[in-house]
């Protein structure tokens, strides 16, 4: 393995030479610096990921903590996009990703121990579905800096999808479109679920349509199974609603495959929104109308946070960073004419 002392001799420097210009310091010069640079490259040298961890003591290693009831991991197409965007800036700073669990191979562990196993710089929470678990609170209350997207919690910087002007977004352009039977069938509980939920009846109710707890059904995310149940029991009301707006965009898939089923149309016979934004949401057909999040720009900022409290410009008291989205207008919300 090719090292520091092999590039001086190559290069007929100092061995502190060759380490401040492949660590960019100032006080060697730029004709220097790229000849090193060069000789090194040439030469197959990498550097030692546990001789920098002893000198500035950091890892350059990033936790991500995912864990959600439906098990769907990566599959999971919104989360996997935002997880995206936050391994694209981990990876422009020079960070590498471990994902967190609370086991390796046989060991069990908690959150926090798998933490300090893997010596990570810090976490990023970003899609958990009991933030009252023990082992989650046990590491938002550590000394490990932590970002949480979606949550918001006491000493640790939060990244939130704005969830209610999503939603108000949603309910609002539906209503333009001549509907006034507005079902929304929502999500596991969740702070998410809350603020969406919160954000439709009060989007009503600003628009003198009363909320009408027959058109409220709680499913489950990323559930086609589930949503296909409760969206084939709304249209089988007595009076029945115009448009549903789903938990999320693959749960469309269900309540298509009930309407079908029960030989309806979208959205000739009955209108459907989703939310999020996924790229499935453009190839269904029809076309879904949906509310696109900025995940690319949710995990960026994500990353970003984390990276300053690790190194310590920000505190773990750092105002919220909420990120707008915006409606995808599709074909699946019909103009009612009224």
């Amino acid at each position: 393995m090719v090292s520091i002392k092999d590039i001086a001799a190559a290069c007929d420097v100092s061995i502190a030479t060759v380490s401040k210009a492949l660590n960019n310091h100032k006080d060697v010069s730029e004709s220097t610096k790229a000849m090193i640079r060069d000789t090194a490259k040439k030469l197959g040298y990498l550097p030692n990921s546990q001789a920098r961890a002893l000198k500035t003591n950091r890892t350059y290693n990033l936790g991500v903590l995912f864990a959600e009831r439906a098990q769907s991991g990566l599959t999971h197409s919104h989360f996997a996009a935002v997880l995206n965007g936050f391994k694209n800036e981990a990876e422009a700073n020079g960070y590498d990703i471990t994902f967190i669990s609370q086991q390796i191979g046989s060991t069990k562990m908690t959150f926090y121990e798998h933490c300090v196993c893997r010596n990570v710089d810090g976490v990023v929470v970003a899609c958990v579905d009991d933030f009252e678990d023990d082992g989650l609170n046990e590491l938002l209350k550590s000394k490990v800096p932590t970002v949480t997207i979606d949550y918001e919690s006491p000493g640790s910087p939060a990244v939130l999808s704005n969830n209610t002007f999503g939603m108000k977004t949603l309910v609002e352009y539906i209503y333009k479109m001549g509907h006034r039977k507005i079902a929304y069938i929502y999500g596991d509980t969740s702070t998410v679920t809350a603020v969406r939920l919160k954000s439709y009846e009060d989007t009503l109710k600003s628009l003198n349509i009363n909320v009408r707890s027959e058109y409220l059904l709680q499913g489950r995310y990323h559930d086609p199974v589930s949503t296909e149940k409760l969206a084939a029991e709304l249209v089988k009301l007595d009076d029945p609603p115009t448009c549903i707006i789903l938990p999320d965009d693959f749960s469309a898939i269900g309540a298509m495959t009930a309407f079908e089923k029960l030989g309806l149309s979208v959205p000739e016979d009955i209108s459907i929104a989703g939310y999020d934004g996924i790229l499935l949401s453009e190839f269904l057909n029809p076309k879904l109308t949906t509310f696109k999040q900025d995940t690319d720009k949710i995990g960026a900022e994500a990353a970003k946070l984390l990276i300053a409290m690790i190194k310590k410009e920000i505190s773990g008291d750092a105002p919220v960073t909420v990120i707008d989205g915006y409606l995808r207008e599709g074909l699946s919300v019909k103009k009612i004419d009224r």
